[in-house]
């Protein structure tokens, strides 16, 4: 596969910007000659970037086999077992394809299943099972770049060269692999569950009555790596090459324990589906489902009590149980108006979602006092060290000058008492038979979702002021002359002694947040056509049309999926009300298959060219999207949240030719940039505003550029390119009848995007539109990967009997 990275040019490696000339650090020159390629597929906008473009291969191989048993003890007792086991390793390139790693996964699932007929209107089915997952992501398998084996790169002792991230129009390079072969985002994940079920169903006139309980253990040990060897950001490219370093982070851990989420899970149902007259049933039914709260195997489970403590309470109880009422009703029905061909249906149900270990597993496992992780949000020029002694060593890096001190570790907090997260559903649909093998159904599907998870890698803050022009952060003198009103410093400071402005808990440098209270919405139409088969011929389309809104979209991480935003205004949820970062407004499918007619039955042809011309059978499948929503925001902290990672969105032009933001068809400028401005504010804001120094415009009449003003652009305001796929395939079953009746050797030809269309996918990885100075970023909105592969092509021989 072909990958696109953006790398600085030959002439920004020597200081000569578009923005005018600067001077390099050593240091960062040093550094990119040894990890940043030069551009080999063109330079972007001003020069100052280019494309680097490299193909490597990505590898999947897997294996995979079931075993089942069945067994008719009498009678009335029937027993089934089943054992699937799937293992998987996939190789894949890293940044500027220096590396390789692995992602190697296995599933286990076992299970046992015993039924018993008491009489011919009673059934008792139980159940036991067992199911494991296993993945370890991130073995480094081969280096190509020698370099990242050389410790005098790294930025902690101990280390090789760690990541640099965040700089506005440029791939954040993600490091070298650690001494243990490993590169520093590795997971080592297992996850055990054992679950028992028993399920009674009673017959009695028009009730057919079913009754049941469950029970489940979960076992979630994890082992995760995090900034070990260290990780700088930068706010704009010429900071980068200055070497004045936005933020730091890095571990000083020596090991990092393995955790081990435990939780148990238990409910109870009861249902009845009644047939009130012959073509009308109605269906009743109420759940009960209810979770332990999480501990923690060895009692590692670190959580702040109120935002504001200075240390974090360990062991339990972790937050209040929130599902002890957890009980959800459930009605439908289905209409046959006189036994016709028309067929109503309906229902409406609520669903609990309970509070599981993978919401909580990747916060507690880097916060202290069991890991000791390092922000460092405020540190500066210069501190863009390395360890080798030709660089200066790393006694005066950042890490040097945070690493045993107060008030730059990582903490957890988790809402200590949650209201119950559920999720209403429902539905209504006709369903019409056209043809003795033709119908189509027509429907609606809505839900709504109430105190939803809501993560937040980061909550620790500066705090906005609300004013008429939206949410303001403080601004002051910086100590430097002239300046009289620069973020991350408040107003009340003065030239001589600047006041620097405070987050939310000044103890830490960063902190993981967990509520419950996001909402979501959706709503969507629902078509679909299907032919049964005749004639060797069926097909089946469907098609949706749909909307999904939420206030955040993650469950695990506010980056969970990578158009994401980062560390949102959690106490406003106001301000990230939007399409959700999955929704797909439009998707239609269509399968057709098709068996060629062969010669018939009794033909005199002989029996060579008889099996050539039968057998033959011909599959499509083609599905057509639109595509997800993505946001535009700022490289670096304009506003002065004091975030190492942030999404600080711009604002939106209103003038003509702007009514959409983007190029359709276009992968290298998919964003309309001309559409998009900094944020403004009202003249009479101008002592409150601090201003964009590499602002391209002055701002427009009445106003005045405010780097500390929130912009305008909503959240996943712009809609990325769609998907059209075709794929195709062509069987040919030879059936041997000397072996038996049902013997098959079937021979497969598949082709996988067959019209070998280039699915982009949204440019998620270049979403600034500007650096934090407001200057622009040339390669805001370029497309470097697909959503599909390139046409593939497999040929199979499968053997069925």
């Amino acid at each position: 596969m072909t990958t696109v990275d953006t790398t600085p040019s030959s002439t920004a490696r020597t200081g000569q910007l578009s923005s005018g000339a600067v001077s390099v650090d050593p240091r960062v020159a040093a550094f990119l000659a040894a990890f940043y390629p030069l551009p080999n597929a063109g330079l972007l906008g001003s020069g100052d970037t280019g494309r680097y473009a490299f193909a490597a291969q990505q590898v999947t191989t897997e294996n995979y086999f079931t075993l089942r048993l069945d067994q008719k003890l009498s009678g009335k007792d029937f027993f089934s077992g089943t054992y699937m086991r799937d293992k998987s390793q996939t190789l894949q390139p890293g940044t500027f394809g220096e590396l390789f790693s692995t992602v190697v996964s296995a599933r286990e699932v076992a299970t046992l299943h015993e039924q018993h007929i008491f009489s011919p209107t009673l059934l008792n089915s139980a159940s036991f099972g067992f199911s494991r997952a296993v993945a370890v992501i991130g073995r480094v398998s081969g280096v190509l770049n020698p370099v990242m084996k050389d410790a005098s790169y790294a930025f902690e002792p101990g280390g090789f060269a760690g990541s640099v991230e965040g700089v506005p129009g440029l791939t954040s390079f993600l490091g070298a692999p650690l001494p243990s072969g490993f590169i520093p985002s590795s997971k080592s994940i297992a996850w055990n569950s054992f679950q028992g079920s028993d399920d009674l169903y009673l017959t009695r006139g028009i009730h057919a009555l079913k009754f049941g309980a469950t029970v489940e253990r979960m076992q979630d040990n994890q082992l995760i790596s995090s900034n070990a060897n260290g990780s700088y950001r930068f706010n704009s490219l010429q900071n980068f090459l200055t070497n004045v370093p936005q933020s730091f982070a890095g571990n000083s851990s020596i090991i990092s324990p393995n955790y081990g989420m435990r939780q148990t899970l238990f409910g109870a149902y009861v249902q009845d589906d009644m047939r009130l007259v012959k073509d009308l049933t109605f269906n009743a039914g109420l759940r009960y489902e209810m979770v332990t709260v999480p501990t923690e195997a060895h009692n590692l489970l670190p959580n702040l009590r109120n935002l504001s403590d200075a240390t974090a309470a360990i062991g339990p109880p972790f937050f209040k149980n929130p599902t002890l009422r957890n009980f959800e009703p459930r009605v439908g029905f289905a209409w046959n108006p006189r036994g016709g061909k028309t067929l109503f249906r309906g229902g409406f149900g609520v669903f609990d979602v309970l509070p599981l270990p993978y919401e909580f597993t990747i916060t507690i496992q880097h916060a202290q006092p069991f890991v000791n992780e390092l922000y460092a949000n405020s540190i500066s020029p210069g501190d863009f060290q390395l360890c080798g002694t030709a660089f200066g060593g790393c006694a005066t890096s950042a890490f040097a000058k945070v690493n045993g001190v107060p008030g730059f570790s990582r903490s957890v907090y988790v809402q200590g008492n949650p209201k119950r997260n559920y999720v209403m559903q429902w539905n209504l649909s006709v369903a019409q038979e056209l043809t003795s093998t033709l119908a189509v159904t027509l429907g609606y599907v809505g839900s709504r979702g109430v105190h939803q998870p809501y993560r937040v890698d980061n909550i620790d803050m500066v705090l906005p002021t609300l004013t008429s022009a939206g949410y303001l952060w403080p601004c002051g003198p910086d100590g430097t002359p002239g300046t009289t009103c620069a973020t991350r410093f408040l107003p009340q400071g003065t030239q001589a002694n600047p006041q620097p402005s405070v987050t939310v808990n000044p103890n830490f440098g960063r902190i993981s947040g967990s509520f419950w209270q996001a909402n979501s919405f959706y709503d969507a139409l629902q078509a679909n056509i299907t032919k049964r088969v005749s004639h060797g011929f069926q097909f089946s389309g469907s098609y949706t049309w749909g909307k999904s809104i939420d206030t955040l979209s993650s469950t695990e991480a506010n980056d969970a999926f990578p158009n994401g935003l980062f560390n949102q205004l959690y106490f406003d949820q106001r301000t990230t009300r939007g399409l959700s970062d999955f929704n797909v407004a439009q998707t239609f499918v269509l399968s057709v298959t098709w068996e060629i007619p062969g010669p018939k039955a009794g033909s005199s042809l002989p029996a060579f060219p008889k099996m050539a011309v039968s057998g033959w059978q011909l599959v499509g499948l083609y599905k057509v999207s639109t595509g997800q929503p993505f946001t535009p925001i700022f490289g670096g902290d304009p506003r002065g949240m004091r975030l190492e990672e942030t999404g600080e969105t711009p604002s939106r032009v209103t003038a003509a030719g702007c009514d959409t933001l983007i190029n359709p068809g276009n992968p290298n400028n998919y964003v309309k940039a001309q559409c998009l401005t900094l944020p403004t504010a009202p003249s009479s804001f101008a002592a409150q505003c601090a201003p964009f120094p590499g602002a391209a415009a002055p701002a427009p009449s009445g106003t005045v550029h405010c780097a500390n003003l929130a912009g305008n652009l909503g959240r996943n305001a712009l809609v990325g390119p769609g998907l059209s796929k075709l794929d195709f395939s062509v069987f040919k079953n030879n059936y041997v009848k000397r072996i038996s009746e049902s013997f098959n050797a079937q021979f497969r030809a598949e082709f996988f995007n067959i019209l070998n269309r280039a699915n982009f996918a949204s440019p998620t990885d270049n979403l600034a539109a500007f650096d934090q100075s407001g200057q622009p970023i040339s390669s805001v909105g370029l497309i470097t990967t697909t959503q599909t592969t390139s046409r593939q092509i497999q040929f199979a021989l499968k053997i069925i009997w």
